[in-house]
């Protein structure tokens, strides 16, 4: 007797928010980016049973989608935390401490950079220019830019998100 495995995802996905997405670009031929960018909007990263279910929509092979959510960086293919830290290692950042910063705030969350914790509080990313060197060394958490971080103060930052 053969077994049947049952893969269930994680997370139902509800597609009535981007059938709307795909009315509203229906008539637009070529609106790959924009489907996606509003699709990410809606569930904070890009679902593989989204991505399937737009290609199916907007009649182009799946390749073709994922080729566009994957070539540029702005799309993420895997569930992010509710709070995004990003910290600057360009140069002056570099320089001036980014990585330590990184490893103390690596230690905290018990993730790498990259990674997102296993509750989904924060994804820790590394950048490489966030265009405030005058500010270094810097960070933007949750889209707010915190300047001239020391690893303190940036582990403050990161204990006091919910």
């Amino acid at each position: 007797m053969v077994e049947q495995t049952t893969v269930v995802p994680e997370e139902a996905i509800d597609f009535a928010p981007l059938d709307k997405i795909l009315d509203e670009f229906a008539s637009i031929k070529g609106a790959i980016i924009p489907v996606l960018q509003q699709t990410q909007e809606v569930y904070g990263f890009l679902p593989a049973e989204a991505l399937t279910y737009i290609a199916e929509r907007m009649r182009v092979p799946v390749s073709q989608v994922y080729g566009v959510a994957t070539f540029y960086a702005q799309f993420y293919l895997e569930k992010r935390g509710r709070h995004i830290v990003k910290i600057c290692d360009g140069t002056a950042c570099h320089v001036k401490g980014a990585g330590e910063i990184v490893k103390v705030l690596e230690e905290d969350l018990k993730i790498k950079a990259g990674e997102t914790t296993p509750d989904y509080r924060v994804t820790l990313e590394v950048v490489y220019c966030l265009g405030s060197c005058g500010l270094a060394p810097v960070a933007v958490v949750d889209d707010e830019v915190v300047g001239r971080l020391v690893p303190e103060k940036a582990r403050k930052i990161v204990s006091e998100l919910d």
